[in-house]
């Protein structure tokens, strides 16, 4: 890609996350909720971010960024982000949720690596398929499904076959 492709992906990212923070302002107010600093610092970390992030890496994100919230402010905050559509909401049975923007993201499928947490995105045709043709022979209208593979990333395995073995006590 050339370097005007990658400066108009990053403006069309910008453009991207100016209209969803417009659209939470428009939810806001259409759901006779406050228009904060705070929730828009919040959005803004949410919806600027391509990782899956938790309420602790919002909170540090913010800290980083100067900007500060209280926990019960952040999980408030989310679950208005989720409730207006722009963000969508991941358990992936790890004690705690992760949160992603949904700006017009296909289904998608997620790999979490048991060790480092690192959750990979990806998205596969065959597996649509498969998953349609398995509701069907069972007799079922599919609606939606969700897969998480759960395993050791590269950098994880990587590093799990660099360290010794344990030895027996």
């Amino acid at each position: 890609m050339s370097g005007d492709g990658a400066s108009t992906t990053s403006e069309e990212q910008v453009r991207a996350i100016a209209a969803d923070r417009a659209a939470f302002r428009s939810f806001l107010r259409d759901h006779s909720l406050p228009v904060t600093a705070q929730r828009l610092a919040i959005a803004d970390v949410v919806l600027g971010t391509e990782r899956h992030v938790s309420a602790e890496d919002v909170a540090e994100m913010l800290r980083r960024s100067g900007a500060s919230a209280g926990t019960a402010t952040i999980y408030r905050t989310l679950e208005v982000l989720v409730r207006s559509g722009l963000v969508v909401e991941r358990d992936f049975g790890e004690g705690f949720k992760r949160y992603e923007a949904s700006r017009g993201v296909p289904h998608h499928e997620h790999l979490l690596c048991s060790v480092c947490g690192r959750v990979t995105e990806f998205r596969d045709e065959r597996l649509e398929r498969m998953t349609t043709l398995l509701a069907e022979a069972h007799d079922f209208s599919r609606q939606r499904h969700r897969l998480v593979i759960y395993g050791l990333c590269g950098d994880c395995r990587r590093g799990a076959a660099q360290r010794p073995p344990l030895l027996p006590t």
